[in-house]
């Protein structure tokens, strides 16, 4: 899809957050909406990391509006690191903007490792959203029970060597997860989809056309 790339700054709950939206050129339609979340930003997790990238290209290639953004405390956004809790603020700013925007269209929430987890948490939450893609999730961590309960539509993107989030690990949250839910393997060397980031971004284009 033919994008207008752009620089911009939302009033976050901590700020500003800085973010760029991939929106459509005048003559080319879009379906649908996407907000993209970044990796843990204690351990260097932006809006330009390639999983994040690779989600927000296969996005726009299923026709979607796309915004990334820094969480609080990254790049040019303000504010400090918030456990997880803020975090979730953050993403609900940026969903609001793309519902605000796109009004009408579908929303969804894709992230990636600490942005899927948010991703996760925001969407169970929100009836309006409507579906997650949460890549590499960290299900090493635990604290994923509240998936029992969460009736969003969920497709879970996962390598099948991720260091953050075992095999074993991943196939028991999945199990535990209300439906509706799909879960992909992508064969690839650890959890950053080393040498697998074309099969990992084909995954993901067809999760968005769902």
């Amino acid at each position: 899809m033919a994008r207008i790339l752009e620089t911009l700054y939302l009033q976050g709950p901590a700020g500003r957050l800085e973010c760029l939206h991939e929106g459509p050129e005048e003559d080319v339609r879009i379906r649908q909406a996407a907000v993209v979340c970044h990796p843990h930003p204690l351990f260097g997790g932006t809006l330009h990391n390639k999983v994040v990238f690779r989600l927000a290209r296969a996005a726009r290639n299923a026709d979607a509006a796309v915004l990334r953004f820094n969480f609080r405390g990254v790049g040019q956004s303000a504010g400090e690191h918030d456990d997880g809790l803020g975090e979730q603020d953050d993403v609900r700013a940026a969903a609001r903007f793309m519902k605000d925007r796109y009004p009408g269209l579908p929303l969804v929430l894709a992230g990636f490792s600490f942005g899927a987890s948010m991703s996760l948490r925001v969407a169970c939450g929100d009836p309006t959203i409507a579906r997650v893609i949460a890549a590499g999730t960290p299900v090493n961590r635990g604290g994923f029970g509240f998936l029992a309960s969460c009736g969003a539509p969920k497709h879970f993107l996962h390598s099948t060597n991720d260091e953050h989030g075992a095999r074993d690990k991943m196939e028991a949250a999945f199990e535990m997860a209300a439906p509706p839910k799909k879960l992909d393997w992508i064969e690839a060397k650890d959890h950053f989809f080393v040498d697998a980031l074309d099969a990992f971004e084909s995954a993901a284009l067809k999760a968005f056309q769902l």
